[in-house]
């Protein structure tokens, strides 16, 4: 989840972006309360804020002079000793790291740059300059800080002791642990759930709470091996991804952008693959009917799909495939239409609230740091009345909300940083979202550059693969998950005949990669140290994912049972990742 993703300037996890904590704020149980009543108000803003942004767009205020670049990172902590999934303390957030949905999750992220050359160089050395401080942060507490998609070794308590451990506040009581399944309510004698392993964001909290509301208590995961069911929606925090941020300078080109990424993810996912087992502890290998090696064979190679899917989408379907854009504001429209989800509205997070005598009533006031994910870059509304008073093109805050709640696996995302020479806060980027995090920093800079010179090399070409239908792109992404490089994925060539044929499709996924590259002004030595590695992986017919299959068999056929398999290709993968450039470089 990233901070990005509720409502104003970066993220909150998966979910929302990093706005400004509130200062003064109500407790956490009554904000919690307050969005599970679903307060008209916030729908009638968005409207408001989504028609001006639709407007803006229209007008061409988000039109720019150059593409740029941005990447959001997320990685988990393990204790360097056993590499048990363990959680991060507080003062490594005084480095450059953002906090996440798990107290074991941590984000470190590039800000954009110019697409070209010395903007790819400028993301690859912020990324690696804030993971290296944020390990070091580690380290002093023995905690490792893994680039991975997915832990295979359980926190020392237990996976589900650990994920599913929550509390229950009701009324006017005590915090209690709970014991069986409750359904959260608004009212002020319903029960209000808290993770205790989550972070204490009253944004999360409501997440949480709306899931596992609309799920009627209990939240069910099934994944090849394992069928769990939790209280909470934190097992999708087990998940870790990058994001390339792709900013489109014409406006009226963003719908082809939009599309043609949706008709990338099979082949960009089955490339990526990162994420094919849960911790070990989480398997029945018994009640599926399964042994060890069959679980190797049948897990899907990419099980973070499934993790946040199955989290979120309870009795609706917000993280999925996105529909095609038929106008620029149709990345506006498609937010305003879009199922609601745990509202918030401004003036409860902002540091004066518009109605201190009601935040009173409604819970206590408490001091909350600054420097917490949840707050604007906004200034706040004092005047007591409508929050809703600025640009909404500058300061669209509840329309931001919304969309941290847009769980597309590809988005359209208006506003964002000014780079110089490029683009000014009013800008409209493609968040790509579905790749798994990656082995090592150039890695995951080689799948940022693959992903964006794509994109423009497909648009600059014209290239017909915008003609496959959409539903054929949906079932190609799912395949991709489920079998890596070993999918059944859809494509139509440069000729403009459909094909399956995966030489095809590769050859032109590089081919236009490197087009696109090129029409950014990227030398062909830089562009060839960004793909190759990533290239690679297709010649050799191995991912990440596929060799963490081939080193659980190895271990399981040197006798070890299945956790200890797990735990030892983790401890390789671990290694290897600290040690070497690029995954290639293991095989």
């Amino acid at each position: 989840m990233r901070r990005d993703e509720l409502g104003g300037g970066r993220k909150l996890a998966a979910f929302l972006p990093p706005l400004v904590y509130p200062r003064v704020m109500t407790d956490h149980a009554a904000l919690v309360r307050r969005s599970l009543s679903g307060p008209p108000e916030f729908d009638r803003r968005v409207r408001e804020q989504g028609e001006g942004l639709a407007d803006a767009l229209a007008a061409g205020a988000f039109d720019n002079d150059a593409a740029t670049l941005g990447l959001e990172l997320e990685v988990y902590a393990v204790d360097a000793d056993d590499l048990s999934l363990a959680p991060i303390p507080e003062d490594v957030f005084e480095g450059p790291a953002d906090k996440e949905l798990g107290l074991h999750n941590a984000e470190c992220n590039a800000a954009p740059s110019r697409f070209d050359e010395a903007g790819l160089a400028a993301q690859a050395e912020a990324v690696a300059a804030d993971l290296t401080a944020t390990r070091e942060r580690a380290r002093e507490h023995g905690l490792e800080i893994v680039l991975d998609a997915m832990p295979a070794v359980a926190p020392a308590e237990g996976t589900v002791a650990y994920l599913d451990d929550v509390e229950v506040r009701q009324g006017e009581g005590p915090a209690e642990t709970a014991t069986g399944p409750v359904v959260p309510g608004p009212d002020p004698d319903d029960p209000v759930l808290v993770a205790r392993n989550m972070r204490r964001d009253p944004r999360y909290g409501a997440l949480d709470n709306e899931a596992v509301r609309r799920a009627g208590g209990s939240i069910p995961f099934s994944v090849p091996g394992a069928d769990l069911s939790f209280r909470t929606i934190l097992f999708e925090s087990l998940a870790t991804s990058i994001q390339p941020h792709v900013q489109v300078p014409d406006v009226s080109a963003f719908p082809r952008y939009h599309d043609l990424a949706t008709r990338t993810l099979g082949p960009l996912v089955a490339l990526a693959a990162n994420s094919p087992f849960l911790p070990g502890d989480c398997y029945d290998l018994d009640a599926a009917g399964l042994t060890p090696a069959e679980l190797v064979t049948e897990t899907h190679h990419e099980l973070r799909i499934a993790a946040f899917e199955q989290s979120m989408n309870q009795a609706c379907r917000k993280v999925r495939v996105p529909d095609d854009l038929a106008e620029p504001t149709d990345a506006v429209g498609h937010v305003v239409a879009d199922d609601t989800y745990a509202p918030f509205l401004r003036e409860w997070v902002e540091d004066v609230p518009a109605d201190l005598d009601q935040v009173a009533e409604d819970g206590d006031a408490v001091a909350e740091t600054a420097d917490e994910p949840g707050a604007t870059d906004g200034d706040a509304s004092t005047d007591g009345g409508d929050a809703n008073t600025n640009d909404d093109t500058r300061d669209p805050w509840e329309f931001d909300y919304k969309r941290g709640t847009f769980w597309r696996w590809v988005r359209g995302v208006p506003g964002g940083d000014a780079v110089a020479g490029a683009c000014d806060e009013q800008s409209l980027r493609i968040e790509y979202r579905p790749l798994p995090t990656q082995p090592t920093v150039r890695d995951v800079v080689g799948l940022q550059a693959l992903t964006a010179g794509l994109l423009h090399g497909l648009v600059a070409a014209d290239h017909p693969v915008a003609d496959l239908p959409w539903e054929a792109a949906e079932v190609s992404f799912y395949a991709a998950a489920e079998d890596g490089l070993d999918a059944d994925l859809a494509w139509v060539d440069a000729d403009g005949e459909r094909t399956n044929d995966p030489e095809v499709i590769f050859g032109e996924v590089f081919e236009y990669a490197r087009r696109g590259l090129d029409e950014q002004g990227v030398p062909a030595a830089a562009r060839d140290r960004y793909l190759s590695p990533i290239e690679a992986r297709w010649e050799r017919g191995v991912t990440p994912s596929a060799w963490k299959k081939d080193r659980v068999r190895a271990h399981l056929d040197d006798g070890l049972d299945l956790e200890g398999a797990l735990a030892a290709m983790q401890g390789e993968y671990v290694d290897l990742s600290r040690e070497r450039e690029t995954f290639v470089e293991w095989l």
